[in-house]
């Protein structure tokens, strides 16, 4: 019986331990679902409604990070790089969203317009205090042919 006790109350204090970890995380990170929406929200209007300078005043920090290598890091480069690329037929579609904690990862189909085949990209966010401060992204053609009959998306 003592063994059941002493399991059961190591149980319930691993359990507090990790709440209290979880909590913790949530008060620095923010909520995973909380930063999904913001990163959603933020690629919407950027890249669906193309309000470039926008989305990145209202959602990005001004100590932005880029990990693009085509980019110098900080919001300004990202605004001039995207608004000179924006254009009405550029088509933005998100697959996917997947986040934890403080990161979130967008799958998206990119186009330039309809007729266009596209990137598969990934993009990574990371969320701290309600804004994103660091991206990462991993871009590929979408092929003519495939050695396989599953799509990219």
């Amino acid at each position: 019986m003592r063994v059941l006790v002493a399991v059961a109350l190591a149980a319930l204090v691993a359990g507090c331990a990790t709440g209290e970890r979880a909590k913790a995380d949530a008060d620095r990170f923010g909520s995973t679902a909380a930063n999904k929406k913001l990163v959603v929200d933020f690629y919407r209007t950027v890249f669906i409604e193309k309000r470039v300078v926008e989305g990145f005043e209202r959602y990005v920090a001004p100590e932005y990070v880029q990990h693009n290598p085509l980019l110098a890091t900080g919001r300004e480069p990202a605004v001039k790089f995207l608004s000179s690329r924006m254009t009405r037929e550029s088509i933005s579609d998100i697959k996917r969203v997947v986040a934890e904690g403080d990161l979130v990862v967008l799958h998206v189909h990119s186009r330039a317009n309809l007729s266009d085949r596209g990137r598969a990209v990934v993009d990574i966010f990371r969320v701290t205090n309600g804004k994103i401060v660091e991206h990462w992204d991993v871009i590929q053609p979408v092929p003519d042919k495939a050695a396989n009959p599953n799509t990219m998306f």
